[in-house]
């Protein structure tokens, strides 16, 4: 793919900025983390691996998918942050989903792995300057600054949140 067909700042970054509400990066995760601490662990238990509609991921495996994608996300801002070289590829989150054991495992134990995650991309990105912070990322069709590589973890975080508060919790009848 060549420069000229490369998407400075996606459309999806609109979206990311909007869900942060303007927030700055740290505060974005702070608010992310409060988010996490906030979760009813008894209402997801009592929901267990009932899903809203047949064919869609359990609360388990949208929490798994959450833990995956920051991971994929802070490996994409390290490979940047060090000036590796690698233009990071597509992953598909469906594979990825079904694909996963998230079923299997104890709703605290997602939720506490969140968290550690949470926590260690927090510190991953306070250790950024702010010359790395600004660095441009350009990814397989798209550029973006790697600060918004952690908005983009946020985001995605209030995202998921917001469809398991709206699909997921009516379930709790």
């Amino acid at each position: 793919m060549g420069n000229s067909e490369i998407k400075e700042n996606p459309a999806f970054l609109e979206y990311v900025y909007e869900l942060n509400e303007g927030n700055e990066l740290m505060e974005a995760f702070n608010l992310s983390l409060k988010e996490i601490d906030a979760l009813d662990i008894d209402q997801l238990k009592r929901i267990g691996l009932k899903t809203y509609k047949s064919g869609k991921w359990t609360t388990h495996t949208i929490l798994q998918h959450l833990i995956d994608w920051e991971r994929i996300w802070c490996f994409r801002a390290v490979l940047f942050a060090r000036s590796e070289g690698t233009i990071p590829e597509a992953h598909d989150q469906e594979i990825m989903g079904n694909h996963s054991n998230a079923d299997e495992l104890p709703i605290e134990q997602l939720i506490e792995e969140l968290r550690m995650v949470r926590q260690s991309s927090i510190m991953m990105f306070r250790s950024f300057n702010q010359q790395i912070l600004d660095t441009s990322c350009r990814f397989f069709e798209y550029e973006m600054p790697l600060f918004s590589i952690g908005l983009t973890i946020c985001a995605h975080q209030i995202h998921h949140f917001k469809v398991i508060q709206e699909r997921y919790l009516p379930l709790d009848q």
